[in-house]
This record gives structure tokens, C-alpha cells and sequence, in this order.
């Protein structure tokens, strides 16, 4: 089976988020959101689904809570059970709910810097005190976690927003960290919120690693936030849920709705149903295609992109790229201006990362090219 991922949408006219924040002569290239076609698989099933002329408060079937236990076991061999997921209509308002109902006035809220904005901001939505913790890079020029400052950090316990894979960096955790970081936490008492709506979109034959898939006491520990809609390009659905394997965590979760956090939507559970019963194949390619995608974006920034920096993402569809070599004052204004291409400021993602920006490259690969000729052109020009 063959998938053709190089066609061309126009969006401006959709309501699309990506495609309404910039006039009509810059190219987005910003929000995680992808610019391809979801699996006719989904749409098929939506157009069915639109036969009942009935849209009201939906839950999820047992259907959909079989396919995910099931999507889980045979990704990941991470066996839960189906009362273990609790539908959301965000992983965002997930680490909200988990802050407010189990994290005490005063004690940390470790963030990972640089880090996902939303993420960053989640401790100050409840007046808990944030620590930063930048990453650190090693020989081969990968962002490591600092375990001992990790650990001083979670002493009086709190809890960890982990983002993995890791969103701007395209980090996968390896197992062996993965274990470290946890470790860490469970010494502390803190509480791991793992944000992994990336999951699926891994690189050079890496294979993500849950972190509750770790062990009993970590699971125990441990709140997943997942959702299909990164990897099958379905977010404006609205539909996500959490993995809580404790039951007492679980009821504790859900009671921090708060009035705020509503059901999931109709739509969005048919798509996640079929996302994950059927789209295997189309993942795949999809897989594969952004792949490619990365490798030419990355052979383009060593050749055309004189002064960017790119270490290549091992999962995402973001690119992080450091133009501190450029000599700019805010490079994402300079592309802004001069390229008209809109990217990511880095100093959304930290307030140290000013000289970065985070590229989307879910996209066609024509699009993808656009968007790097007129940055080559900008470079070019100055």
C-alpha cells in the first residue's frame, strides 16, 4: 500500500490556527500541527459516523479503550488495563488536573529547559514554585538530563513535567535516563507527569519507552498523557486521555476537573478508534516520510543554511535550530521580516534560547523547500 504525502492543501481558508496568525505572504512553519492529509481510514469513518444525525455528550465505548490497551501492548509491550484511561480533551489540561490535585503549596515543579511553552507555564497556573532545569549537552552534542540536579531539585518531593519524546529538542528518551530520571523521582516522593503525545513519531529505528512501563512502583508514581492526535494529524478533534494505574490516583485525578476540564469530543473518539485499529500502514509510511523530511531539512541547514545549527530530531516533526552563529538580534524576527517564514521564537521555549528557533517540518516536501529557499535567500541577502 502506497500513501502519497507530497500533495499540496490550502488551509487559509479552513480556520486552521497554523495558517491564520500570519498574513498571506509568510509561511507557517510554527505549531505542531502538520500540514498532510489525515488517513482516509479516519475520514471514511467521520463521514459514517456523521450518518447518525446525533451529536451529543459522547464517552468512550469499549471499543476504543481495547484498541488503545491493545496499541499499547504492541508498540511498547506496556500492558494496562482499560479502566485505566480517563479521557480528556487535551494532554494540557491533563498536567493542569495532575498539578492541582496532587502537587502541595511550596514544593517544586521541575520543568526540563528548553521545554514546550504550556508546559513551562502550568506551575505558575497554581502558584507553585518552578525550577528550570536546563539540559546538558555531552560530547556528541545530545541534551542529557543532570541527574544530581535533578535530585536537588525534587528533595521535598513536588513533580516532574517530563516531555518525551521531547518537544522542541526531537529528544527520545533512552531507556537507561529514562530510568535515572524516574529513579529520581521515586527517591524524592515526587510525582512524574509524562507528557508523550509524541509517542509514535520515532526515528532510525528508536522505539519509545513509556515511562510507567518501567516498573510497578514507577507506574504507581506515574500520570501518562497520550493522545493520537500528533501522529495521525487529528488534533483539532480535541481528544486525549491519561494512563493511571493506581486507582486511588486515578479517582484523585479525575476529581481535579475543577468544573474546567469537559467531556472529549464525539468526532474525536471515532477518529482515535479508527487511528488506532486501522492506520498502522499509513503510520508507517508516515514514519518514514518525515523521516526524510528531517534528512533533507538537515543536509539543507550543513548546506544552504550558513551559521545554523541543527542537531538532528530522533522523533517529533520539530527541528531545533540554533542561529547564535548568525549574529542576529532575534533571529526569529529576522526570518519573520526578512524571509517570511513563520517559525517558533526560541525564548518561548526558555528564556535563555533567544538565539533559537523550532521549525516544523510535517509538511510536503515542496513545502518544506519553500520554506528553507526563503531562508537561504534571507541569509543570503543581509
Amino acid at each position: 500500500m502506497t500513501f502519497n504525502f507530497d500533495t499540496l492543501l490550502d488551509r487559509r481558508h479552513t480556520g486552521s490556527t497554523k495558517w491564520s496568525r500570519y498574513p498571506a505572504d509568510v509561511l507557517p512553519m510554527w505549531v505542531a500541527d502538520m500540514d498532510l492529509p489525515v488517513a482516509n481510514e479516519i475520514t471514511q469513518a467521520l463521514h459514517k459516523r456523521l450518518e447518525h444525525p446525533q451529536l451529543g455528550y459522547s464517552v468512550a465505548q469499549d471499543a476504543l479503550r481495547e484498541a488503545i490497551v491493545a496499541d499499547l501492548w504492541n508498540k511498547y509491550a506496556w500492558r494496562i488495563e482499560p479502566q485505566d484511561l480517563v479521557f480528556l480533551p487535551g494532554v494540557e489540561p491533563g498536567f493542569n488536573m495532575a498539578l492541582r490535585a496532587f502537587v502541595e503549596p511550596g514544593r517544586n515543579v521541575v520543568v526540563q529547559t528548553p521545554n514546550y511553552r504550556p508546559l513551562r507555564l502550568a506551575p505558575g497556573n497554581w502558584e507553585l514554585p518552578k525550577v528550570e532545569l536546563p539540559f546538558e549537552r555531552d560530547a556528541q552534542g545530545n541534551y542529557v538530563t543532570p541527574i544530581a540536579a535533578l535530585r536537588d531539585s525534587l528533595q521535598d518531593g513536588g513533580a516532574l513535567l517530563l516531555s518525551n519524546p521531547h518537544n522542541p529538542l526531537g529528544k527520545v528518551f533512552p531507556r537507561e535516563e529514562l530510568q535515572q530520571v524516574a529513579e529520581a523521582c521515586l527517591e524524592s516522593g515526587a510525582l512524574i507527569i509524562s507528557d508523550e503525545i509524541h509517542a509514535d513519531l520515532c526515528y532510525d529505528g528508536r522505539r519509545h519507552v513509556p515511562t510507567a512501563s518501567l516498573g510497578t512502583e514507577i507506574a504507581r508514581r506515574t500520570i501518562t498523557l497520550m493522545s493520537a492526535s500528533k501522529a495521525y494529524n487529528i488534533a483539532g478533534l480535541k481528544t486525549a486521555y491519561a494512563i493511571i494505574q493506581d486507582p486511588v490516583v486515578r479517582e484523585r485525578f479525575n476529581a481535579a476537573r475543577g468544573g474546567m476540564v469537559d467531556s472529549v469530543n464525539a468526532l474525536g473518539l471515532e477518529a482515535t478508534t479508527t487511528a488506532y485499529r486501522e492506520c498502522g500502514a499509513w503510520l508507517k509510511a508516515l514514519v518514514e516520510y518525515l523521516q526524510g523530511n528531517r534528512d533533507y531539512l538537515q543536509h539543507a541547514v550543513q548546506t544552504r543554511l550558513p551559521g545554523v545549527v541543527m542537531q538532528p530530531a530522533q522523533g517529533t516533526y520539530l527541528a531545533w535550530l540554533d542561529c547564535s552563529a548568525l549574529g542576529l538580534e532575534d533571529p526569529y524576527q529576522f526570518f519573520l521580516d526578512k524571509a517570511k517564514v513563520g517559525l517558533s521564537a526560541g525564548i518561548e521555549f526558555a528564556d535563555d534560547a533567544r538565539q533559537f528557533v523550532r521549525l516544523n517540518f510535517g509538511c510536503p516536501r515542496a513545502l518544506l523547500e519553500e520554506g528553507i529557499s526563503r531562508m537561504e535567500n534571507s541569509l543570503r541577502q543581509r
